[in-house]
């Protein structure tokens, strides 16, 4: 078995204007004097990294490695979750996607997909460059206005998305091959790939492509009522990262998993801080070194009621408990009689 690394944060919800978190430096000095050993860069952020010039240059994706290492962290993998939900948007959504790509290129749907292609290429060598093996996403959705149907689906409507989404996908997932590093898919409410079952549909798309993988966050399992234990005996040779996140899920007579129109703190799902919601974090850990996990356990701070500075002060030391220094020998080997093969057979009477 492999003991998980960690902790590791997320640093896409601690970005911000004001020092000290208004620099990639500044950041990582903050973060590793609360005790987290790596960070993930949201790689939209200009803040922290320029994604393209870590694509195109070796010396500049050398540089920004070195600014994390002097702070004493390591990167564990970049980001691209608002580039890769612009890979596949339904018309619907066109507009409220706009901020996540340039200016220029407000309303015009197939501008977007295109310039978020572009991106998740840069991605791909980018990490390479960085010397990553893993890199996280969003699938975008063409399908999810469907997700409740009514009225019903069209016969076929499920069939024809998936191929056009793997359509998408596929020559981002061949470079990310080249470059030898995983894609792995955030799982989420909102995009086509939220659970086991649509991954598993995607999967076939792709003719079960090797650099399609799993970040395993359990929080949206919890919202879904799904049991995200279960999911990792289903699915962990393909969870591939892991996003430490927590939530709660406490259904009223008046609203359930779909939250009825409220914010945040109103909804009967919420994500939380680590600690202060419903997630088993003993057994997923215990879950995942049993099937050798040997990747990062990242803090993704998303809370409705605490502050993020606190969040992260707690969590590097919450992720620090869970991680399981695994045996390197059974725990009866004190018992044990050695191997004899003809002991054995004296045993089974042969």
């Amino acid at each position: 078995m492999k003991t998980i690394k960690g902790p590791a944060i997320f640093l896409a919800q601690f970005a911000d204007d004001t020092a000290p978190f208004n620099s990639l430096k500044n950041i990582c000095e903050y973060m590793a004097d609360l005790g987290y050993k790596g960070v993930q860069i949201p790689s939209w952020d200009p803040r922290m990294i320029d994604l393209q010039k870590a694509a195109e240059s070796k010396t500049y994706a050398d540089e920004v490695a070195g600014t994390v290492e002097e702070a004493g962290m390591v990167i564990t993998e970049l980001s691209t979750h608002l580039q890769g939900q612009l890979v596949a948007v339904h018309p619907a959504y066109n507009e409220l996607f706009d901020g996540f790509a340039p200016a220029e290129l407000q309303g015009e749907l197939k501008g977007k997909s295109e310039w978020a292609t572009q991106q998740l290429m840069y991605a791909a060598k980018a990490s390479n460059n960085l010397g990553l093996n893993a890199h996280a996403t969003f699938s975008g959705a063409l399908m999810w206005h469907t997700v409740y149907p009514w009225p019903q689906r069209p016969a076929g409507l499920v069939d024809t998305g998936f191929g056009e989404l793997a359509k998408r996908w596929t020559p981002i997932l061949d470079e990310f091959d080249r470059q030898g590093v995983d894609v792995c898919y955030e799982l989420h409410p909102g995009e086509d790939l939220h659970d086991g079952v649509t991954f598993e549909m995607f999967l076939e798309k792709v003719n079960g492509h090797k650099r399609a993988n799993i970040l395993y966050d359990p929080s949206h399992f919890v919202l879904q009522c799904l049991d995200y234990v279960q999911f990792i005996d289903f699915y962990h040779d393909r969870i591939k990262m892991f996003h430490v996140k927590d939530a709660e899920f406490n259904p009223t007579g008046k609203q359930g998993v779909y939250g009825g129109f409220q914010g945040w703190v109103e909804r009967a799902g919420r994500f939380r801080s680590l600690g202060d919601g419903q997630v088993d974090f003993g057994a997923i850990f215990s879950k995942l070194s049993q099937y050798d996990f040997d990747g990062w356990a990242v803090l993704e701070w998303e809370c409705a009621i605490k502050h993020p500075e606190q969040g992260a002060a707690e969590g590097a030391p919450f992720i620090d408990a869970h991680i399981i220094r695994v045996t390197e020998k059974a725990f009866d080997d004190f018992a044990g009689s050695g191997a004899d093969e003809d002991f054995n057979r004296k045993v089974l009477g042969i």
